[in-house]
């Protein structure tokens, strides 16, 4: 009885409320105040009317007629007053937000008819926004975030975004404690203007103090916190008492000797296991709270516990609460679940491929844990081996699926069951390159793998995404193929995508060249030059281009002492149907001996001259697989010296050749020339000059006695050499490379009366610069941390410098800061070893000079690749066998260095 009562009173409560809020609208909007006091409106008895007039007043701005349409009133409608048509009028033009007060004004009633008025206020516009409290740089990133308009109207909503956008913006850089708030100021130049300033106290960064975990058994709270890589809790050092003591005692200096001395781990065993179990030792990573990265980590920590067989982990409870000033914790429970294995896989509509086949690519046996992230991987890409996806659209399985169901589950258990559905071969279309607009087509055509009327391929369409990016013209990180299938006729239309870099290049530089001094170097590199189009003035940009041909100029000069002119090209596609390449050179060097500080020709005292030039031959191999490229070159160089005084060659009047026949192997297949993330390189490389001393009759011993019997000696160079270079790149996590590598080299010479001259011998150390060795063709290899060319070994008699044998290794791990094509940068730290030795019997792979450093590179496309790095050299040198440690260099570096 009582609650019959109590919902009845509710009831009468609840109407009489209505009827109150009703009157009060009616009043407030639908009549407002009466214009005509005579006017007597009857709110029991509400009459019908048409309107005769509608006038409206109070704006400034606004279309009138757009108004009165969005009130969906008009003159010879009827309406009742007082009634709902007035009131709805009013909540259609309050809705649009438009208007910041409105009031409809019955003026007069006569004769059926009604005379309105409405009367608004117009809502502000915006004139301008600012910021207070921020610097330059973020208040032009607000302004961007927030997209306030100049001249818009401005309504509270489109305030509050505006002040939760910034809002947002900064929790999201962990300024969870953020304050922001508006002021209007009236514009007084612009009529019903306002500006908006929003005040933001930022006030601090809220960090995270500690990450408790509860329920993690099988697996430690530790390993969860660590799979957590953007939410990471404070460094924490608070060592309980016994602790404290251990680590005294064992640092005590008396203490600290004996330990390292006879590796006795009593008191050190507690220390570092509080150290492995407290501590996350890792300060890269930020504390900061960013609630979207927190919850990828949740998200992360599921993924590990089923990537680990807890199929039905789950965090099932977290809380984010304040531990202190600016600081807070975080808990998480977590419900880990039973641990499931895999135990029958059956496959489902495959025909093409047996069973047999596809348990092979997949690698998943009974027994192994449960994880369907694997599977998904080797589904759709494996980046360590085969996957099934690729078996199938390698060979035009174009709409190729596979999903895995769950089908039975017993105990720790679980069958799956691989339903495929093959459907049809695809056959390309039609092939379409977009974005070569100064490339020519048939220079992009030539390098695509994926042909029209060929079965559509996975494979092939990486591989083209490959040697796209090999050529160097087009931005490797924006190469998009676009397939487009039809599946009426099952053919497919492949649409590429380029983007266009530059590829010229100029380069300015000065250095000191040892015996020149300063020496000044202008080259210029065009990697996309046209012969063909020289007369065709309309090619020029600002030289004739889009052929894929390239053109190199260089310069060398200090004044008259020293010059040297350099000029190459290549021809990658000879004759335009097969990618043979032609290379051709030449080059001329001088230096001039003048006396001290007179360089007048008359007063002349020697010169060294080197003429030289080479043509080569090069082929893409298709065995053992088609990234092998083979080439041959003739090279010729002569050395012309007159009262030149050349210690090294023991004579200084003279002529010089070196006839030499150099065949290259090569390898390579990396993904990216400018910052390689996968992938290999390996060049063999053989040059030798005619074996003269097997056929003359030259008394070799004896021409070694006297300088006319040396220049002799050395009129024709004989020597065979052999380069080996391996290069290895590995994707360590996103962006971050690993690249290993190795280098050999040895010279030798055919037979022991002539022994291994001053020609082509190798010098190591420094930056792998040339500098001014250019006389004597030599070999320069690089190695950081040591001064350049401070590697080198003498003979016997110190006359002949240089080695005939080296061995070097290298490690780099390097991260990019851009990838953009106008400016790719990356910094890199750097270990390597190596070594140069006289004589092949003196070598030892195992004796090599250390170092360590870091450095940075820059490719910009006018100058090409500049690098500077900072090695330590941990050893000795030749040059100062009693001295210390190589110590502290800095290396400058123009261009990619092979060694």
């Amino acid at each position: 009885m009582k609650l019959h009562r109590i919902i009845r009173f509710a009831t009468i409560l609840c109407f009489a409320l209505t009827l109150i809020q009703e009157a009060h609208a009616q009043f407030r909007m639908g009549v407002g105040r009466r214009l005509d006091n005579s006017i007597k409106l009857d709110y029991g008895n509400p009459k019908e009317y048409e309107i005769a007039e509608i006038d409206v007043k109070g704006i400034e701005t606004l279309n009138k007629s757009a108004l009165l349409s969005l009130t969906g009133l008009k003159v010879g409608d009827k309406v009742r007053i007082p009634g709902d048509d007035i009131s709805n009028a009013i909540r259609k033009l309050w809705k649009h937000g438009i208007i910041g007060d409105v009031s409809i004004l019955v003026n007069k009633l006569e004769d059926g008819q009604a005379y309105l008025t409405l009367q608004l206020k117009e809502r502000p516009r915006l004139t301008r926004f600012e910021f207070d409290g921020i610097g330059k740089s973020q208040a032009k990133e607000l302004g961007d975030k927030i997209k306030l308009i100049r001249g818009r109207v401005l309504t509270d909503a489109i305030i509050k975004n505006a002040e939760l956008s910034i809002r947002d913006f900064y929790i999201d850089k962990g300024y969870l404690n953020v304050n922001v708030k508006t002021k209007q100021i009236e514009d007084t130049l612009v009529t019903s203007g306002v500006r908006l300033k929003f005040l933001v106290d930022r006030k601090s960064k809220v960090r995270i103090d500690q990450i408790n975990v509860y329920g993690a058994d099988e697996i430690s709270a530790q390993t969860v916190k660590g799979k957590m890589k953007k939410t990471n809790e404070n460094l924490r050092f608070h060592l309980p008492n016994q602790l404290a003591t251990d680590l005294v005692h064992v640092l005590r200096p008396k203490n600290l000797k004996y330990w390292l001395t006879h590796k006795d781990t009593s008191g050190v065993a507690s220390i570092k296991k509080y150290l492995n179990d407290n501590v996350k030792m890792n300060f890269f990573k930020t504390t900061k709270f960013i609630r979207k990265d927190y919850n990828e980590d949740l998200k992360k920590v599921v993924d590990y516990y089923n990537a680990k067989g807890f199929r039905d982990a789950q965090v099932l409870e977290d809380s984010v609460y304040a531990s202190g000033k600016n600081r807070i914790n975080v808990d998480l429970h977590i419900e880990e679940g039973q641990k499931y294995y895999f135990r029958n896989i059956d496959w489902v509509g495959n025909y093409v491929y047996s069973d047999k086949v596809m348990n092979g690519i997949l690698g998943v046996k009974k027994g192994d844990i449960y994880d369907m992230d694997l599977i998904q991987k080797k589904l759709t890409f494996n980046p360590n081996g085969k996957d099934i996806n690729g078996q199938y659209m390698d060979f035009g399985y174009l709409a190729f699926q596979c999903v895995p169901v769950e089908v039975r589950v017993e105990g720790d258990s679980i069958d799956v069951e691989m339903r495929i559905k093959e459907g049809a071969q695809f056959t390309i279309n039609k092939v379409k390159v977009i974005g070569n607009d100064r490339t020519n087509d048939h220079v992009v055509y030539r390098e695509l793998r994926t042909i029209p009327g060929d079965k559509f391929s996975r494979e092939m369409i990486i591989r083209t995404q490959r040697e796209l990016s090999q050529l160097g013209y087009f931005d490797a990180e924006t190469i998009s193929p676009t397939p487009k299938p039809n599946f009426a006729d099952e053919t497919v239309d492949i649409d590429w995508g380029v983007t266009e870099r530059p590829s010229d290049q100029i380069s300015l530089s000065g250095g000191w060249g040892g015996a020149f001094g300063f020496v000044g170097t202008v080259g210029l590199t065009f990697n996309n030059f046209s012969v063909k189009n020289i007369f065709d003035k309309s090619t020029y940009r600002p030289l004739p281009s889009g052929d894929g041909q390239k053109l190199s100029l260089n310069i060398q000069a200090n004044g008259v002492q020293y010059q040297s002119y350099s000029i190459g090209f290549t021809e990658p596609w000879l004759g335009g149907r097969k990618p043979n390449s032609l290379n051709v050179s030449f080059n001329h060097s001088i230096q001039r001996i003048f006396p001290f500080n007179d360089f007048s020709f008359k007063n002349q005292i020697g010169y060294l001259k080197m003429w030289g030039g080479s043509i080569g031959l090069g082929r893409r191999l298709t065995w053992p697989d088609d990234y092998f490229t083979w080439s041959n070159a003739l090279s010729v160089q002569t050395y012309e010296m007159d009262n030149y005084d050349y210690s090294r060659l023991g004579f200084n009047t003279g002529t010089s050749t070196n006839l030499s026949f150099i065949s290259t192997l090569s390898r390579s297949s990396v993904d990216n020339p400018m910052y390689p993330r996968t992938g290999s390189l390996l060049t063999a490389r053989l040059a030798m000059t005619p074996p003269y001393s097997l056929f003359n009759n030259k008394d070799y011993d004896g021409l070694s006695d006297t300088e006319e019997g040396r220049a002799e000696k050395y009129k024709f160079v004989e020597f065979y050499k052999i380069n080996i270079d391996l290069k290895n790149y590995v994707t360590v996590w996103g962006d971050l490379v690993l690249e290993t590598k190795a280098h050999f080299g040895h010279m030798g010479s055919y037979s022991d009366r002539v022994g291994v001259g001053p020609f082509e011998r190798f010098e190591m150390g420094g930056s792998g610069l040339s500098g001014g060795n250019f006389m004597l063709g030599t070999d320069i290899v690089s190695l950081r941390g040591y001064q350049d060319r401070s590697l080198i070994p003498f003979n016997s008699d110190e006359q002949i410098q240089g080695g005939t044998t080296f061995v070097k290794y290298a490690a780099e791990l390097r991260y990019p800061l851009s990838l953009n094509p106008s400016a790719t940068i990356y910094v890199h730290t750097f270990a390597e070893a190596g070594n140069n030795f006289n004589e092949l019997d003196n070598f030892d792979p195992f004796n090599v000079k250390r170092s360590a450093g870091v450095g940075a590179r820059i490719f910009m496309p006018a100058f090409g690749l500049i690098g500077i790095d900072w090695g330590y050299g941990f050893d000795t040198t030749p040059t100062n066998p009693n001295g210390g440690p190589s110590g502290s260099q800095f290396h400058f570096t123009i261009g990619q260095q092979i060694r």
